[in-house]
């Protein structure tokens, strides 16, 4: 196996074989015939079956593992990760019909998420899908939607915690948030909840995401844990299921190292008896998407052009911001990095050069990669940006001056 220069991101998810990238078992110039046309994007179903060993092999057996749909719903990569987990987290009716049609059974799959709209619940309710309720309104809702249909809705309490995630890239809990319910307004819910017809599952606590700190999810695991068995005795039915969010982070730039997936285990498996003790009848769920997905994945564009100006080399590509928020710097970066980027056809490369690469679009936004050090390249060879199996594409505003929609293949 061959890694990329000292100043990338080691390519520990994919081997290089004759200064070619290889995914899926195969070099990314076949990969490229096979496909057909570029920009794309190829996610390794291999690697993304290692990374789910790899969390089964240091969670405590206890634990059940939800694949969180938002962070790739390619239906592919959904059925492959389907048939090694243990249940799946969507965030719309149309994430919800993707998680339907595979082998994860309706009470398996939790519908969470702000503002969903009437014609979603009651979707949810018919199906047998599991909401994660935001609100007393929506929790209202939900009961009369399920008297119409004459179906008791299942329902989970999100709750809103009295703390956050540290070192978090994006929180998602802790302070006002339009995301479940405040802590401390959650007994009041829990009485009314009592009164309606719906069958109480347990809590969803979700506080942040994108974490490489492993005691910040350790402390996190703690609180969540610790919360769930103060309000349970508000509960109007021993709880069945407590997910406590995700949260785990993949490196993405310079000076990055991968989360400590051991010592998260450990944590996790000190806290279980006394939980098991607590809450007899209740299963813990880690919510996880960009760690199952976002080292597997890579997005390939062209060469189009090579371009000098005022002594600065630019290589113009078939591909941008447009497929690739992320990698652009225009998804929730404060200060614009660069993601891990080669030349895929020559990743090591006989000439070396500091490039900067940039989409077709007419806006300076457009940057794949900023002043980054590869392989000298020309017209037609393969960029690829790694780290990419995560928000890639539908976190992507592909409309924009309306340039064709790339191809997604699982390899």
């Amino acid at each position: 196996m061959s890694n990329a220069p000292p100043e990338h991101a080691p390519l520990v998810q994919f081997d290089v074989q004759d200064d070619c990238l290889q995914i899926g078992g195969m070099a990314l110039t076949r990969l490229v015939q096979r496909v057909g046309s570029t920009p794309f994007y190829a996610y390794d179903r291999e690697k993304i079956s290692e990374r789910i060993a790899l969390l089964r092999r240091h969670l405590p057996q206890e634990i059940l593992l939800h694949y969180a749909m938002k962070a790739n719903p390619m239906p592919a990569v959904v059925q492959h990760i389907a048939g090694l987990v243990d249940g799946i987290d969507v965030a719309s009716a149309g994430e919800m019909r993707v998680a339907l049609d595979t082998v994860i059974p309706p009470h398996r799959v939790s519908f969470a998420g702000p503002g969903k709209r009437e014609y979603e619940l009651r979707s949810a309710i018919a199906a047998g899908v599991m909401l994660n309720v935001e609100s007393v309104q929506e929790m209202e809702s939900v009961a009369q939607l399920g008297m119409n249909l004459g179906i008791t809705p299942k329902v989970a309490i999100r709750i809103n915690p009295d703390f956050e995630l540290k070192s978090s890239g994006m929180k998602m809990g802790g302070g006002p948030k339009p995301f479940g319910i405040d802590t401390e307004c959650v007994p009041d819910a829990l009485k009314r909840l009592a009164a309606l017809r719906l069958d109480f599952y347990g809590f969803h606590i979700f506080s942040g995401s994108q974490n490489l700190n492993a005691s910040a999810l350790q402390e996190a695991h703690a609180k969540s844990l610790q919360l769930a068995i103060r309000l349970a005795d508000h509960a109007p039915a021993p709880l069945r299921l407590l997910n406590i969010g995700g949260g785990f982070g993949v490196p993405y730039f310079p000076g990055e190292r991968a989360l400590d997936l051991a010592a998260i285990g450990e944590n996790l498996q000190r806290l279980m008896p006394e939980v098991q003790w607590q809450l007899p009848g209740a299963r813990i769920a880690l919510e996880l998407g960009r760690y199952i997905v976002a080292e597997a994945g890579i997005y390939v564009c062209r060469v189009l052009e090579r371009k000098v100006s005022r002594g600065q080399v630019f290589l113009i590509t078939d591909g941008g911001l447009h497929h690739h928020l992320a990698a652009s710097g225009n998804f929730g970066q404060v200060i614009r990095k660069n993601y891990p980027v080669v030349i895929g056809n020559k990743v090591r490369g006989g000439e070396r050069e500091v490039v900067s690469v940039v989409g077709p679009l007419c806006t300076p936004l457009d940057v794949l990669a900023d002043q980054l050090p590869m392989a000298k390249a020309a017209a037609g060879d393969l960029v690829v940006v790694l780290q990419s199996g995560a928000y890639g594409l539908t976190a992507s505003p592909t409309a924009f001056l309306n340039h064709p929609v790339p191809i997604e293949v699982l390899v």
